[in-house]
């Protein structure tokens, strides 16, 4: 275990989940705040993990057959202007651009808050006919939403993420692609950042500005709120005709392209934190963390033990990233910082050890010790750091799981929101008034319609009583 001291610095879970998050973001030195208000500093170490991040996500894009572009972050009020709901949904959010230098702008300029008007600006100087389809675009890059309530990752004002922005010929394909993305988005958290995620489709309400549909995953955190983790629209031919995007089809006449666009961005980070962290510090799945296993050396001034640590880092490094660590600090802060900073393994390496020809492995998910032949490191390893991700992912499921309730009727819903932290799942007429209503009397938004495990539970609505359409998650989110 840590250190006490170490401990202290991080506020307890169970007392002040909000300031625990703060804590672990600051001492595990993933990020700072910086001089404007809502803007972060992303410090080195969450650097490399949002780059491992970046570099799984767009080896999967490119995988399914997408290209990196980069886009103007500046958008004229006029291009803004084109798709109606779109710019309704985003202007509260806005930030403008109204001087270059000490000159006014005869227009003035957004910074984005999301590409789709200059992606679909240059779709229509390109796509012609359909043998200029699909095309399936991506950026990596930030935006800019003029928040009032910030929290590191959760919600900044500027913040990074990918976006992708896809054309297609029929409604079919683009419908397809709007799915693909999402099962993209949804087997990344699972089999990479060890959480499990609920696949829904977002209420009209919920659903993305200018969209005909959204489709979300939603993960649960250790409190019990709903963190939307993912999200892939289908627009339709919507923005297409907004901007004049045609093209000459296989029967000679004119059409309009079908539209995607899906993104994951810096919040996910968040999700890692208040997925599998803990009072020590930051748990991260091993996939994506920058160290995957930290070699700590014991008793430094005894003869061979640094030698046989810096061996052990050499050998590890070809079958994991390995750190050692061969400061002058003591073995307790060595191991209290391997806990805060969340690297799934660290292995132990003392004189005694040498003599056995052996190490001690310590898991961060359950800080169970292990024994293991120096002679089997190398096979070992990658085995225990699977156990790891299958550890995180299946406390994460049991999590969600047991703090999952169902409510038949709007007295049920309001006494498990208020007393029982976690999801709910409720039938739903599909009227918006209900929806309003569950959110001013119970505090909950709708989460998603699930696309697995969505059987009924009644058959009237939870709120009005009338007949039920969804089946739909409910609960309190970030």
């Amino acid at each position: 275990m840590a250190d006490k001291k170490m401990v202290r610095d991080i506020t307890s879970m169970d007392e002040d989940f909000a300031q625990w998050y703060t804590d672990i973001v600051k001492k595990a030195e993933l990020a700072s705040y910086s001089g404007v208000r809502g803007c972060m500093i992303v410090r080195p170490y969450g650097t490399a993990l949002w780059e491992n991040i970046r570099n799984s996500l767009d080896s999967r894009f490119k995988a399914l057959g997408h290209e990196n572009v980069m886009m103007p972050m500046f958008i004229p009020e006029s291009l803004l202007q084109r798709e109606k709901d779109h710019v309704e949904g985003f202007a509260p959010e806005v930030a403008w651009v109204t001087h270059g230098g000490e000159e006014k702008l005869n227009e003035r300029l957004c910074v984005r808050p999301t590409s789709e008007t200059v992606f679909c600006e240059h779709y229509a100087d390109i796509i012609h006919s359909y043998r200029d389809l699909p095309k399936l675009y991506n950026q990596w890059c930030s935006v800019v939403r003029w928040e009032k309530t910030t929290r590191p990752f959760l919600r900044t004002m500027e913040f990074f993420w990918q976006e992708g922005h896809t054309m297609h010929e029929t409604a079919e394909e683009a419908m397809i692609e709007t799915r693909q993305m999402l099962d993209v988005y949804a087997d990344f958290c699972e089999k990479e950042l060890a959480i499990p995620v609920i696949k829904g489709k977002k209420t009209d309400k919920e659903k993305f500005a200018g969209a005909e549909a959204t489709y979300t995953i939603e993960a649960m955190m250790h409190d019990g709120k709903a963190l939307q983790s993912g999200t892939s629209h289908y627009f339709g031919d919507g923005f297409s005709r907004a901007f004049n995007i045609q093209f000459t089809g296989r029967d000679n006449k004119q059409e309009y392209p079908h539209q995607t666009s899906w993104g994951m961005s810096t919040r996910i980070i968040g999700a890692i934190i208040m997925t599998h962290g803990d009072d020590n510090g930051l748990v991260l799945p091993p996939a994506v963390a920058p160290v995957q296993v930290e070699v700590i050396p014991i008793a430094t001034h005894k003869e061979g033990v640094l030698e046989k640590a810096n061996e052990l880092k050499d050998r590890l490094s070809k079958v994991c990233r390995a750190h050692l660590d061969d400061s002058d600090n003591s073995a307790g802060w060595k191991f209290a910082q391997c806990e805060m900073r969340g690297i799934p393994l660290r292995v132990e390496i003392g004189p005694k050890d040498m003599a056995e020809n052996k190490c001690v492995v310590v898991r961060r998910d359950n800080y169970e010790k292990i024994t293991v032949s120096l002679d089997e490191l190398e096979q070992r390893i990658p085995e225990l750091l699977k156990a790891v991700h299958d550890g995180l992912y299946n406390k994460a499921l049991a999590r969600r799981q047991s703090m999952t309730y169902d409510a038949t009727d709007m007295d049920a819903m309001i006494d498990t929101a208020t007393n029982k932290p976690g999801l709910i799942r409720a039938m739903w007429c599909g009227e918006l008034e209900c929806e309003e209503a569950l959110k001013e009397k119970a505090g909950v938004s709708s989460r998603c319609m699930p696309f697995d495990n969505n059987e009924p539970i009644a058959d009237t609505c939870v709120c009005c009583g009338k007949p039920a359409k969804h089946l739909t998650y409910w609960g309190k989110a970030y």
